[in-house]
């Protein structure tokens, strides 16, 4: 391996390691206003480095960076074939970036979200007290507990009619589905 192709590699682990920065701690080492972003992100520089080293790498072997005498061409070919691979890994780092940092999730689920679900008695309801029920809500099972003017039986299906609180919900027994 020539001293060229091991430059490279260098600067191409040097990418990694900004990047394993950018990913896990990056809000560490944040300086100035947490809004503000500057004109370039760091996962960006961390493609633009890492492609180009590697990409360099890879072309100075190629083109022969082991032999002597033809170091100044072979310099020159790594380093225009590091920047034909890093702008594309760039700008492509850029997109992506923006797409994660503005996906769109959903809207998180409030005790007005459990009116009209249906459910299980999982602890008995007495008359004049708690059980537990488990109903669905974001499609995640939900223990609450429950009260009802009836006292309902574990196992009985219910239907939320009520959410006093947000662990707390007023329910009355619906037939089994089928």
């Amino acid at each position: 391996m020539s001293s060229v192709t091991l430059v490279f590699l260098v600067v191409g682990g040097v990418g990694v390691v900004t990047l394993a920065v950018a990913l896990l701690g990056a809000e560490f080492l944040h300086t100035g206003h947490p809004d503000v972003d500057g004109p370039v992100s760091t996962e960006a520089v961390a493609a633009f480095v890492g492609a180009f080293g590697f990409a360099g790498a890879i072309a100075s072997e190629l083109l022969g960076g082991g032999a002597t005498g033809a170091a100044g061409g072979v310099i020159a070919g790594a380093i225009g074939i590091g920047l034909f691979a890093a702008l594309p890994a760039t700008y492509l780092t850029v997109r992506l970036s923006r797409a994660a940092r503005g996906m769109a999730t959903d809207a998180t689920p409030t005790r007005a979200d459990l009116v009209g679900t249906l459910g299980v008695v999982v602890t008995a309801i007495p008359t004049a007290g708690y059980g537990e029920v488990r109903v669905r809500l974001g499609g995640q099972p939900v223990k609450l507990n429950a009260r009802a003017a009836e006292a309902i039986p574990a196992g009985a299906h219910i239907f939320v009619i009520e959410a006093p609180t947000d662990t707390s919900v007023v329910v009355e027994p619906t037939p089994p589905l089928q």
